[in-house]
């Protein structure tokens, strides 16, 4: 696709772009403005289009089997719970007192659809690939997310969920549908039950994958992308407390600081 049908998305994300990179005075070096966080929150701009960006200087998605980075003593453990949703969002099977479920972005279901969920669809697979079906029983778009019960488990643990955020974070998507992968980024802020994170790349497809802290717990859902052409800008997601807040199946129990 041309950069033409993107002028929207970029002129509209411009303004974050600034937060991230600086306050936008020429000469001034990119990435002055990442320190204040207050001016982070207050610049943030819904984007008219979902799930699009490239957060940082390069597009970095390194196969999940073929992954040697600062997230490797975790991510191991965690990735086989990452699924794909109808081939076109991602999701995480998280640990809930009331069961297994899970937990994707909202704008990616309708409340009683029914899903078809991918588990390990992965270059060079490594595990057990499930195919299966599962019911929206939650949704919601403030906070965007949305819960699936499965109708068969897969034999994976399910990720537990915290509050805590970490200086990097990672994130396991299948961006645009294809085999999963994972990208890593720096924390930015957490305000208004939202998470920032910069240099940290997704695509279209990648809405609803989950944000890991360094411990490999789910600190928050992917569900917007608010960066433009130049890597410039922040991601956003909801955080998993005002997820858990919002939920009847979730559990305060359910999340802690891990």
């Amino acid at each position: 696709m041309s950069l033409s049908h993107w002028g929207p998305l970029l002129a509209g994300t411009f303004f974050l772009g600034l937060a991230a990179c600086g306050t936008g005075v020429p000469g001034e070096p990119p990435g002055t403005g990442l320190a204040e966080v207050p001016s982070v929150c207050a610049s943030v701009k819904k984007p008219e289009v979902r799930g699009l960006s490239q957060c940082g200087p390069l597009r970095e998605f390194i196969p999940i089997n073929r992954y040697q980075g600062e997230f490797s003593d975790v991510i191991q453990d965690r990735e086989d719970a990452v699924v794909l949703i109808d081939g076109r969002c991602t999701g995480t099977l998280i640990e809930a007192s009331a069961g297994p479920v899970v937990v994707t972005a909202g704008h990616c279901a309708r409340l009683g659809d029914r899903a078809l969920l991918v588990f390990n669809f992965e270059e060079a697979s490594d595990g057990d690939p499930l195919v299966t079906e599962g019911s929206v029983i939650e949704q919601s778009l403030e906070p965007d997310y949305a819960l699936i019960q499965l109708d068969v488990l897969p034999a994976v643990r399910p990720v537990l969920l915290t509050t805590r955020p970490t200086e990097r974070l990672a994130i396991i998507q299948h961006p645009r549908g294809l085999p999963k992968v994972i990208a890593e980024g720096s924390f930015v802020a957490s305000c208004d039950r939202q998470l920032y994170y910069s240099d940290l790349d997704t695509l279209v497809g990648s809405s609803g994958a989950g944000v890991l802290n360094r411990q490999g717990h789910l600190l928050g859902i992917h569900t917007d992308g608010d960066c433009d052409s130049f890597g410039c800008g922040t991601n956003r997601g909801w955080t998993l407390e005002s997820i858990v807040e919002a939920s009847s199946y979730l559990q305060s129990g359910d999340i802690a600081e891990r």
